[in-house]
C-alpha cells in the first residue's frame, strides 16, 4: 500500500478541495512533506485528520477550536476514537446550544425573523415602535451563536 498521498489523492479520498487542504496546511491543521520536485505528499494518517476536521466543522466547531484540539494531542498524532470521544464531549454544550437555537428559529420562522427586520407588519406587533433598536443592530430575538 502506498504510504503517502498526493494532494489530488487526498482531496479525492477526503472530499475536500485541494485549496482547502492547502489552507488547512497553512493553519497547521495538517502536515505535508515535499518531494524532490517540491510536490506535497501527505502521510496516510493525514486523511484521518482531514476527516476529523470535516466532522468537527459540520457540528459547528471553529477551525481555531479544531487547531487547539489537534495541538493538544501528544506529538501532534492523528486523533484516535478515544480522542474524539473526549473532544466531542467538550463540544456537546455548543452543539446543544446550536440545536436549541435552530429549533427556536424553525418554530418561529413564519412569525418573526428576530426583529432585526425592516418593520414587517408582524414585527410591529412583536416590537412596537422598534423598542428593540435600543439593544443594538441586528436581530435581537435570535442572537447569533458565537
Amino acid at each position: 500500500m502506498q504510504q503517502t498521498l498526493s494532494i489530488g489523492e487526498l482531496a479525492h479520498r477526503s472530499g475536500v478541495a485541494p485549496s482547502a487542504l492547502r489552507y488547512y496546511e497553512r493553519l497547521g491543521l495538517i502536515r505535508a512533506g515535499r518531494t524532490g520536485g517540491n510536490q506535497r505528499r501527505y502521510d496516510r494518517a493525514e486523511l484521518r485528520r482531514v476527516s476529523f476536521i470535516r466532522i468537527a466543522q459540520q457540528v459547528g466547531v471553529s477551525l481555531d477550536e479544531i487547531r487547539d484540539a489537534l495541538d493538544g494531542l501528544p506529538e501532534s498524532r492523528t486523533p484516535t476514537k478515544a480522542d474524539w470521544a473526549r473532544l466531542s464531549s467538550r463540544w456537546q454544550t455548543k452543539l446543544n446550544d446550536r440545536i436549541a437555537f435552530l429549533e427556536r428559529l424553525r418554530d418561529d420562522l413564519t412569525g418573526c425573523i428576530g426583529c432585526g427586520c425592516l418593520s414587517l407588519i408582524a414585527c410591529r406587533l412583536s416590537n412596537p415602535d422598534d423598542e428593540l433598536s435600543d439593544d443594538g443592530p441586528g436581530p435581537r430575538r435570535f442572537p447569533a451563536l458565537s
